[in-house]
């Protein structure tokens, strides 16, 4: 299994894989003693006076102590939490929080709902509008939190960020026998936690960078332009680039994506079409006021190193969705971005691999026309690799890129 197959199956959907694990966010400093003791309620961890490192905001954790289970009677704090999506919410408000270096998910065999002691949960356990349930009902409340955790992304309106953070909590502590795995989404942390707990473990150790929104592979070609192998919607760009046609019709590819989790996104665009104001060589910029990081974000106000707005680059690359792109309609595109960036306020910049995949155009050829235009920037700029097909380190590389475009 490659990076990417291992990095896709853990971190995306959980649509047509196994169900093995649930999830704990912790630091890596509490690696140590979760292994030694298991995952422990809050409740059990001050009994215990154990020192541990904290990762989430003080004053959201407060607000579970308030919460009791339905029959059981205690507080949430009386309960080990764990999350039957690590993708989740609370994660992405974690990993633009802290540097992800010092962040592990621990994976929890998923036997331990066998126990008859635990409770499920339809969605963010503090939120008022979840239902707690005990796992005898699991039969009947495990296929509606199968389907609510089958997401890449998620927003307020339609409850599916309060839905996809549904947890699994074992009153005070889920045994450390039941641990199965820890994932990383830096492996220098992960090779550094190895070499601690060298022969205290047979526990594998695992790097997935997607789980944790960041990306498979990354390469600098100047000091302001990489190109990146992971998801464009999750990089800190200020903007955001959507290759569309421009007949008003976003139905496959990152188009789609835009469409369905930027609805205003969509608006916007059709309007454009409607009024024949997007055309090719053009490319329009949508500046809403919205940002990505607060609408991700579990608890947005205690975000500290967020994005403040997110803006959208509408690129036209074909006229109509049936066509293939036109290298020169793209070229044109790109020459508007280098004339017109300074003056549109574009601080920073992500764009797909403009033409290829679903476009028939080839990142051969495409890749080094991108970096012949965009290297001209003195802003920072992001190209994202194609994701229909895996393309070869070799042609990532500055040496192969900037070659490349040199004879162009």
């Amino acid at each position: 299994m490659t990076l990417k197959v291992e990095a896709t199956q853990t971190a995306g959907k959980r649509r047509g894989l196994p169900f093995r694990e649930l999830f704990y966010i912790t630091h890596v400093k509490n690696i140590e003693s979760i292994l030694e003791k298991g995952i422990l309620s809050h409740n059990r961890v001050e009994e215990l006076g154990i020192q541990s490192e904290t990762i989430y905001n003080k004053d959201v954790v407060s607000r579970r102590e308030g919460k009791t289970v339905p029959g059981d009677g205690r507080s949430l704090w009386s309960f080990a939490n764990l999350y039957f999506q690590a993708r989740n919410p609370m994660l992405f408000t974690v990993v633009r929080n802290k540097p992800v270096d010092e962040i592990a998910i621990i994976g929890i065999d998923k036997s331990i709902l066998e126990r008859t002691d635990v409770f499920l949960t339809t969605g963010n356990a503090a939120n008022a509008q979840t239902e707690i349930v005990p796992v005898s009902q699991k039969k009947k409340v495990l296929p509606i939190i199968m389907k609510q955790i089958d997401r890449v992304y998620w927003n307020v309106l339609d409850g599916s960020k309060r839905e996809i953070m549904a947890e699994c909590l074992v009153p005070d502590l889920a045994p450390p026998d039941y641990i199965r795995s820890v994932y990383f989404g830096d492996y220098k942390a992960k090779y550094k936690a190895q070499r601690l707990l060298k022969n205290r473990s047979n526990i594998p150790f695992m790097f997935v960078p997607g789980l944790f929104f960041q990306p498979i592979r990354s390469r600098e070609i100047t000091p302001l332009l990489s190109v990146v192998d992971g998801d464009m919607f999750f990089s800190r760009s200020q903007t955001l680039t959507i290759s569309v046609n421009v007949v008003g019709i976003m139905g496959k590819g990152v188009a789609s994506r835009a469409k369905y989790q930027f609805p205003d996104v969509y608006v916007r665009y059709q309007d454009l079409c409607r009024n024949h104001q997007l055309r090719m060589g053009k490319p329009v910029l949508y500046r809403r006021e919205a940002s990505f990081d607060y609408e991700m974000a579990d608890e947005p106000s205690t975000l500290t190193n967020a994005n403040g707005e997110t803006w959208f680059l509408l690129f036209p690359t074909k006229k109509h969705w049936r066509d293939k792109s036109n290298i020169g309609d793209i070229e044109a595109g790109l020459k508007w971005i280098v004339d017109n960036y300074k003056k549109e306020g574009i601080r920073s910049l992500a764009l797909p691999s403009l033409g290829c995949g679903l476009g028939g155009l080839e990142w051969e050829e495409v890749g080094p026309i991108l970096v012949r235009y965009l290297s001209t920037l003195d802003i920072p700029v992001s190209i994202f690799l194609p994701a229909e097909k895996e393309i070869p380190n070799t042609q990532i590389s500055a040496d192969f890129l900037v070659r490349k475009a040199s004879t162009l």
